[in-house]
């Protein structure tokens, strides 16, 4: 009797532990899955959406098509995983902290050619709030890319956050080079409840004209700023 009592346990577990799944995928390695477990932020050049560690679920499935339409040259994954408890508030965090488009200037950025802020200047030309959507434009200045228009959109619900920003405007390398066009530069961030924690989760990229010669150059500079606004912001909530 007591062995088939542990046989029932085990089987009991095996199902519960199949019957909930685990968000992430065997991409995802046992190093990158200790530090999420750690609460450090893990940040993946995945470089193809077939690559990425994250599984589709309601949550993610809008982002993961997103970047899947666009087809990027570049891709990365910005991940962190943080407990509910006492992080109850995380997602009206991440909305204030997401549409506070004038404090994207105070991002510290580190290049070649010294430290200096991501953004120039940030100015909101349109905003409109539509239930649990929003919508923001915004006129942004990078360096060495010069003026974005920027389209940004979030939407709400009690689990989940979902954000996306993307360019509206060609942009030019130095005012030099055509490197990318509208609409193909875009970091699409998620936050959702998994269980008893907070799951972050940003996919930032780009596709790109084919410039043999800066072709390192423009994938580190689109690259690394990037992942520098989108650690900025789970750093931030």
């Amino acid at each position: 009797m007591k062995k088939l009592t542990l046989l029932f346990a085990a089987v009991l577990m095996a199902f519960t532990t199949f019957t909930f799944a685990d968000p992430f995928n065997k991409r995802l390695t046992s190093d990158e899955r200790a530090k999420l477990e750690a609460g450090e932020v893990v940040i993946r050049n995945t470089g193809d959406i077939d690559k990425i560690c994250m599984t589709k679920n309601d949550a993610t499935r809008k982002m993961i098509d997103i970047i899947d339409d666009l087809d990027p040259a570049y891709l990365a994954e910005i991940i962190q995983v943080r407990p509910y408890q006492g992080n109850e508030d995380l997602l009206e965090k991440a909305k204030a902290v997401l549409s506070n488009i004038q404090d994207y200037t105070t991002i510290p950025f580190r290049a070649r050619a010294g430290d200096y802020m991501l953004y120039n200047s940030a100015e909101i030309t349109e905003d409109t709030i539509n239930g649990n959507s929003r919508l923001i434009l915004a006129d942004m200045d990078m360096d060495p890319f010069g003026l974005i228009k920027t389209h940004i959109d979030m939407e709400e619900n009690d689990t989940s956050l979902f954000f996306q920003m993307m360019n509206l405007n060609q942009l030019r390398y130095r005012d030099q080079y055509n490197a990318v066009k509208p609409q193909k530069m875009k970091s699409v961030i998620t936050i959702f409840r998994d269980g008893d924690n907070w799951v972050l989760y940003a996919l930032g990229s780009v596709d790109t004209y084919k410039i043999f010669f800066l072709k390192d150059r423009i994938e580190t500079s689109f690259m690394n700023r990037i992942k520098t606004f989108c650690n900025f912001i789970f750093t931030k909530i």
